[in-house]
């Protein structure tokens, strides 16, 4: 279901506090899992409302990229810094920079033995301070704006998982990011629920949310995208417009890419 009111978070969500610098900077990055080099030497810039879709063949770090951004795992090389500031490595710094760096995740993540509404109100009442009543209007607001206002009171099993996804953005929304991530958010969801979760990333990057979307869904690159990063062997290999990028790769391995996930 497409997003029905207008979000009033979004209006007033966090910005860069210098407009002159990236929202995300990231350095000579680097990630290994043991003797696999996931992350090799990766730069990336990403401006305040900017929209980055990175995508390339499964295993090329682009979900390691992703949760290296709010240190769901630990580089082992290079820096990242969010809004000028480097990353925290740890306490209540670190729990600050989650709060303004929200992340969706591929399986939803939402408390199973909690309401949609609990879920979405816990972040801003234990983390940001929020009054628990201030809490309830602003989620129940951004239930409506992702289409769910009427599963407030479900449980997470009693939805489909489209309808979990768009509660899992809610809830990452009601932290008032400064920058949401998102991890393959539709590749654990039947076909046909797959725009409805697509069609309110979209609007949110229509409303300038500074957004980096990992994700196979060239559509959506196509249809919200700034720039389309393509990653392949842990490298960054090419970026570009959708249009430059989809028309006239410069390389031989995203025009090898590009022909074999296009051709259908």
């Amino acid at each position: 279901m497409a997003p029905t009111t207008p979000a009033p978070d979004l209006a007033n969500r966090p910005g860069s506090t210098r407009p002159d610098r990236p929202m995300v900077a990231v350095r000579g990055l680097q990630k290994s899992f043991g003797p696999v080099h996931v992350l090799k030497d990766v730069d990336l810039s990403v401006s305040t409302g900017e929209v980055v879709v990175v995508i390339g063949p499964s295993g090329s770090g682009k979900s390691t990229l992703c949760r290296c951004l709010n240190r769901l795992e630990v580089a082992d090389g290079g820096s990242i810094e969010i809004d000028g500031e480097p990353l925290p490595a740890e306490g209540r710094r670190l729990a600050g920079l989650r709060a303004d760096v929200g992340m969706v995740f591929q399986s939803f993540n939402l408390f199973g033995h909690r309401t949609v509404l609990d879920n979405v109100t816990l972040g801003p009442t234990k983390v940001r301070r929020t009054p628990k009543a201030v809490a309830r209007e602003h989620a129940l607001a951004l239930l409506d704006r992702v289409g769910i206002a009427d599963k407030a009171d479900r449980y997470p099993a009693q939805l489909s998982g489209g309808q979990q996804q768009r509660a899992a953005i809610a809830r990452a929304l009601a932290m008032r990011p400064k920058v949401l991530l998102f991890d393959e958010p539709t590749s654990a969801l039947d076909p046909e629920m797959v725009n409805e979760v697509l069609d309110v990333m979209v609007s949110l990057a229509a409303e300038g949310m500074t957004m980096i979307v990992v994700t196979h869904e060239m559509g959506f690159a196509r249809r919200a995208a700034d720039r389309v990063v393509f990653m392949d062997d842990g490298r960054i290999v090419e970026s570009g417009t959708p249009d430059e990028f989809f028309a006239a790769p410069r390389t031989e391995r995203a025009r090898d890419f590009l022909s074999k996930i296009l051709q259908h």
